[in-house]
């Protein structure tokens, strides 16, 4: 069993710096994790931007859905908590790893309706590919067929399809399993406290690699390490680090 999973820094280290910040992503960049992960959106004008919500209300001082700002009026909208920080773009993150550093893992989010933005995954690979990037980079998210488009795109250093609690209620691990052998998926991702012996034990039979997210604290980053993820996202990393360094298994 894997005793050395990847530290994934959840939104740049949500608990470390503002979530999905460069300041977050520049100390994220010091910290020597394995992967920094951030959320992508759409602007107005079709760019590429990163915040974890549709809509602007909770990490800005601004109200209303992403997708009715340009990029322009992102990058002059404050982030809560962030002296002089404003809404990224997606190219900004890669500007600032593209000579060296964690890979990027990418959620592709959907709209203020839940529904998929057009062109999402395209336009997030354009990105990645004018910085690079394409090969260390992740695409994550819960929608399939988006995971599906972006497994058939290739090139990138992995794609992974998020099953949330009540999809795995819904259609249990049968369905899951079934889910994955349709669409080519070979990596999922799990909320670390759904994630159970059995669980991991059940996907590691049908030859899957599995990921957590929400490995906050010193008991869940010791059940992802003792359970021996291939990875987990968190907010703090720093921790995280020096948990898994101290780890042994056995």
């Amino acid at each position: 069993m894997p005793s050395r999973p990847d530290i994934i820094s959840h939104r740049g280290g949500a608990l470390l710096w503002p979530e999905n910040s460069l300041s977050a992503f520049a100390g994220t960049l010091a910290l020597g994790v394995d992967e920094a992960e951030c959320d992508v959106h759409i602007s107005a004008d079709h760019e590429i931007v990163i915040i974890h919500d549709a809509t602007l209300d909770r990490t800005t001082i601004a109200q209303g859905p992403v997708a009715s700002r340009n990029l322009a009026e992102l990058r002059r909208i404050a982030l809560r908590g962030d002296s002089g920080g404003t809404v990224p773009a997606l190219a900004d993150l890669a500007a600032l790893y593209r000579d060296g550093g964690p890979r990027l893992r990418i959620e592709v989010k959907t709209d203020a309706a839940g529904e998929p933005y057009p062109r999402l995954v395209a336009k997030t690979l354009a990105v990645l590919d004018s910085a690079g990037m394409r090969a260390r980079s992740v695409l994550i998210g819960f929608q399939a067929p988006a995971m599906a488009e972006a497994l058939a795109a290739g090139g990138l250093h992995g794609v992974s399809w998020l099953v949330d609690r009540r999809t795995l209620r819904d259609i249990g691990v049968e369905g899951v399993l079934a889910t994955a052998a349709a669409y080519g998926f070979r990596d999922i991702g799990f909320g670390a406290t759904t994630l159970d012996a059995g669980l991991v034990s059940a996907l590691r039979v049908a030859g899957l690699r599995v990921n957590a997210w929400g490995a906050n604290d010193a008991h869940e980053i010791g059940r992802m390490l003792e359970f021996g993820v291939s990875g987990f996202a968190t907010d703090d990393p720093r921790l995280a680090l020096v948990l898994r360094d101290g780890y042994r298994s056995g």
